[in-house]
């Protein structure tokens, strides 16, 4: 069954399942909460980490238990009826709102087999495309030989394929036919962690460059947003383990992607610090931090499991990067503290106060549009434009 198409109730047993873990959830947070006021702590000071005990444990134990007993009854009663549904198209506006909360629980979703978990998947014109069968799924499509000159497109957090498009057209998958590129684009779980996607997204590309119909003369990856990190994490993987689909990449784009982090995600980690310092919020410091990794790492932008250590710009390889800033000229404040409205311009051009720590874009690499939000970046005939220069086959080019 392709990954586009749904049983008809793997939607009812996924909603089921993540409503079930979060009444368990909501039911631990009420307890804590409990717990602390029968204390009577201080304002300040640590959380109340023991359970409540006597009658009142009792009634909670009950109901988390029954709340997973019933959960896992509901589960088990649909799991084996899932099979046997018919398959569905899946429709856009489901797959956006798939594509949000996998960005928000998407690792919660991975780890309890919730069916709602996105599986990482290459698409082509809207459909899945297998790397070993790249040849048939082609020949289905009348195409003999596809390009061999690939270009990938790598969405970011909470996002979906569907909103490359705007009004209905996909600028970026056009710019790419008329570039002599093959479009592809990337479909991924943006609640795993940067790394885990970067590792699956390296193995994966792997797959696509062997069974191509034909030898890959030329591999871009363009990333927007956390799209942008997961590439970069790519490269890196792809580089360590000695993959050969490097040797084929020319570019990666990048646009509006937060190299050095996002503040929102810094706001959020310090919102839950605060919540933290007295026993009397810290329960519901637990709700917050239940977001998933995939967010908690645009904090940094880790993007390997080496904690913070610092990744630099794929070598032998042409980087772009493009921002943005909702102001209408250059304005210290606004591209240090609002940028495109999630991205500030330094993060987003790669820049740090520790140099060792900057990411060494040529200055024709780099450009900025003004009056653009984070999301306008995808749908801007400037920035297609900038790349169209950028991207332009090399004979070409140099001619």
């Amino acid at each position: 069954m392709p990954a586009t198409a749904r049983r008809q109730l793997s939607d009812l047993r996924g909603a089921g399942k993540l409503l079930f873990d979060a009444t368990a959830g909501i039911v631990d947070v009420v307890e804590r909460m409990h717990r602390t006021i029968e204390r009577r702590p201080g304002v300040i000071g640590q959380p109340v980490v023991e359970a409540t005990r006597g009658i009142t444990g009792f009634v909670y134990r009950t109901v988390r238990g029954s709340t997973r007993l019933i959960g896992d009854g509901f589960d088990t009663v649909l799991s084996p009826l899932e099979q046997w549904s018919p398959p569905v198209a899946s429709s856009p506006g489901r797959d956006v709102f798939v594509s949000i909360l996998n960005g928000v629980y998407g690792d919660h979703l991975e780890s309890t087999g919730n069916p709602l978990a996105i599986a990482m998947e290459i698409q082509s014109d809207g459909e899945p495309l297998v790397p070993s069968e790249t040849y048939a799924h082609f020949a289905s499509a009348g195409i003999d030989a596809p390009a061999g000159r690939l270009m990938v497109l790598v969405h970011g957090l909470c996002m979906s394929v569907q909103q490359w498009a705007h009004e209905g057209v996909d600028r970026a998958a056009c710019l790419g036919r008329e570039l002599g590129y093959t479009p592809l684009h990337l479909r991924y779980n943006s609640g795993l962690s940067i790394a885990e996607n970067g590792r699956q997204f390296a193995r994966l590309l792997e797959e696509l460059v062997e069974h191509w119909p034909r030898p890959v003369e030329e591999l871009v990856l363009v990333g927007h947003s956390m799209g942008g990190l997961v590439a970069r994490s790519a490269c890196h993987y792809g580089e360590t383990q000695r993959h050969p689909w490097r040797r084929s990449l020319r570019s990666v784009v990048f646009l509006g992607t937060p190299h050095h982090g996002a503040p929102l995600e810094r706001g959020g980690h310090g919102f839950d610090t605060l919540l933290g310092l007295s026993p009397y919020s810290a329960p519901f410091a637990r709700l917050g931090n239940a977001r998933s990794a995939g967010i908690k790492d645009l904090r940094a932008a880790r993007l390997t499991d080496a904690g913070d250590g610092f990744v630099p710009l794929p070598e032998d390889v042409d980087c772009y990067a493009i921002a943005a800033t909702l102001g209408s000229r250059r304005d210290l404040l606004a591209e240090r503290l609002v940028g495109d409205g999630l991205v500030p311009l330094d993060s987003a051009l790669g820049r740090h106060r520790d140099r060792e720590r900057c990411l060494r874009f040529a200055k024709t690499h780099q450009w900025v549009t003004y009056r653009t939000g984070h999301l306008d970046l995808l749908h801007q005939p400037e920035v297609y434009a900038q790349l169209r220069g950028w991207l332009q086959p090399r004979d070409v080019a140099r001619a």
